[in-house]
């Protein structure tokens, strides 16, 4: 009964926020039957179907290239959609108080029309020069001392007077094609002015953290030193990549500007901690082929996210070894100066394939440095029990789209970045591409180069 419900209130929930955001930027700003208002409701009405057939498809299993023809729109509606209901809301605030300033401007200008009104009444405006003339002209006229031309006749000044006086003014009469256009209510204008304002604000925000994405990660540095690193390994230099999230919309180019951007970083060690793919490996196998380019003179190493299994773990573990990185499940290897061991990701308790600590560190030596890869920084508590100097995880993406990061801080002990645990460090990687919306604000993708430090060096 409550998997029911649960989908049932969450639809009811993004009804009636749309329903909001449609009242505020369609129906609050367009006339009734108008062009405008059609079309806005279109949009009110095929964004979010398009997003509920983005998440359906995937899930279902629909083929590739329907994925991949829903998820651009359907996902980027997604994330403009948050901005625009986070811009419209903030629009509540300013609402009444752009009302109340347009109120005291227009109550300022009738008052002062009402004081130029008594200071016309108050003090006529004088006659004209050309009235005047007249005047003195039409009085010699009556008292015979008008000049007259050569015959004597007057005639030629009367005409003068004629010409000379005012013609009465006549009113235009009104006519609807000259007409002025009414001037919108207070209302509407408010309403238009926070509607577009919310508008720009939100295609800005999407624009600008596409942009972010889709040309790349970009290379973060951090130094961290650990107790029991000999001096030999001092400024071991590992290239973290996490959730790269190759799909319907990350692909083969994303694929190669991530692998380009980890050789030029020359690392000693590659450490792929999950998250990799979103989709099966006959759909995504062209898209992860730029992986065999990875180079590093220790290697490169895969540990398993949420997501492979969700598309296949299986077949993801055997794609990743065929391509040459290697896969530590629930396994350990010794290297120069350091143990590095990998973990199975949580989700994989579901298939009977779950982190096992104690196989991956039980036997060791704990005179030695230990480093593990493990998705999610929720194991870290495993990790200190099985003293672990150093986790490197991925999975939380920084919160990818401000301000969910706050629900991100909910689920995991670290967001993004450094962070002590007792006697282990935990490094958290926001990841290098993005899970749904191509779409980062607030956290940016990075693929970071941690650099072990020696104390005794």
């Amino acid at each position: 009964m409550v998997n029911v419900l649960v989908p049932i209130v969450v639809l009811a929930a993004l009804g009636a926020l749309h329903w909001y955001a449609w009242g505020r930027l369609v129906r609050d700003t367009t006339s009734p039957g108008s062009a405008p208002r059609r079309a806005g409701s279109v949009v009110f009405v095929v964004g979010p179907l398009l997003t509920v057939g983005t998440l359906v498809a995937g899930r279902a299993g629909a083929p590739f290239l329907h994925q991949q023809i829903l998820a651009w729109p359907g996902y980027l509606w997604l994330a403009l959609f948050l901005y625009l209901l986070l811009a419209l809301l903030a629009g509540e605030i300013v609402r009444p108080l752009l009302r109340r300033l347009l109120a005291r401007r227009d109550t300022g200008a009738q008052h002062k029309t009402r004081q130029d009104a008594e200071t016309t009444v108050a003090h006529p405006a004088e006659p004209g020069a050309e009235r005047d003339e007249a005047l003195v002209l039409a009085g010699e006229l009556r008292s015979g001392t008008a000049p007259r031309d050569e015959s004597g006749d007057a005639r030629d000044t009367a005409e003068r007077v004629a010409v000379r006086a005012p013609a009465p003014v006549q009113e235009p009469e009104p006519s609807s094609a000259t007409a002025a256009p009414a001037r919108p209510s207070r209302r509407l204008f408010v309403s238009r002015v926070v509607g577009g304002a919310a508008a720009a604000v939100a295609v800005a925000t999407v624009g600008h953290g596409m942009y972010g994405v889709l040309r790349g990660p970009q290379v973060k540095r951090v130094t961290v030193p650990l107790a029991k690193l000999p001096r030999s390994a001092h400024g071991f230099r590992i290239a973290v990549v996490s959730d790269v999230h190759l799909g319907p919309i990350l692909g083969r180019g994303f694929s190669q500007r991530v692998v380009d951007t980890v050789n030029a970083t020359q690392p000693d060690l590659i450490a792929v901690v999950g998250d990799l793919v979103d989709g099966s490996v006959e759909d995504l196998g062209s898209a992860v082929q730029p992986l065999a380019q990875l180079r590093a003179r220790h290697g490169a190493y895969f540990v398993t996210g949420n997501h492979e299994y969700l598309s296949g773990a299986d077949q993801w573990i055997d794609k990743v070894r065929d391509l040459g990185l290697r896969p530590l499940e629930n396994a350990r290897t010794e290297l120069p100066g350091f143990d590095l061991a990998g973990v199975n990701d949580v989700t994989g308790e579901e298939e009977g394939q779950g982190p096992d600590f104690v196989r991956a560190l039980g036997d060791r030596d704990r005179s030695r440095a230990a480093v593990l890869l493990a998705h999610q920084p929720v194991v870290i508590h495993d990790a200190v029990r099985h003293g672990v100097d150093l986790q490197l995880s991925g999975h939380t993406h920084g919160g990818q789209l401000w301000p969910t990061h706050f629900i991100a801080e909910l689920a995991n002990p670290t967001v993004a970045g450094l962070e002590r645990y007792g006697d282990t460090q935990l490094y958290v990687s926001r990841g290098a591409g993005a899970w749904g919306p191509p779409v980062r604000v607030g956290a940016p993708s990075d693929i970071t180069v941690v650099q072990l430090a020696s104390r005794q060096a």
